[in-house]
């Protein structure tokens, strides 16, 4: 029995070598989120020890792996950062063929008991 993400990714043709080297680009660190993350480091270390504000979120450094990969492929558990690296490559490489962007609900089967926030109601709940 294949997952929801290996019939996915049989019916838009999308290999998954390509996901690897695609999210090796997406997550690599770049200057500026090195930058970001010393200043963040800097304001730990000050006075007051609060982060500042206005700054962006870094990248996490960290791509897929082939075993991950595999994992997921096999519709064995995968943690969740680990589906949202895999989403992120998924929709980069659906852009590039001029397809539409999916959810994560396409890729995995989302828990009853945790199924992920809309982006609306996560930007509510922060600013309350």
């Amino acid at each position: 029995m294949s997952s929801k993400l290996e019939t996915f990714l049989s019916e838009n043709k999308i290999d998954r070598r390509r996901l690897i080297a695609v999210s090796r680009d997406l997550e690599r660190l770049r200057p500026g989120d090195r930058a970001i993350k010393l200043k963040q480091s800097q304001a730990r270390k000050s006075e007051d020890g609060k982060k500042p504000d206005g700054l962006d979120k870094p990248r996490s450094g960290r791509p897929i792996t082939e075993a991950g990969l595999r994992r997921a492929l096999e519709g064995q558990s995968v943690p969740g950062p680990q589906k949202t690296r895999i989403l992120r490559a998924v929709n980069h490489v659906l852009t590039q063929k001029k397809k539409d962007a999916v959810g994560i609900e396409a890729l995995f089967d989302v828990s009853p008991l945790n199924p992920p926030k809309p982006k609306a109601e996560a930007a509510e709940g922060e600013a309350s």
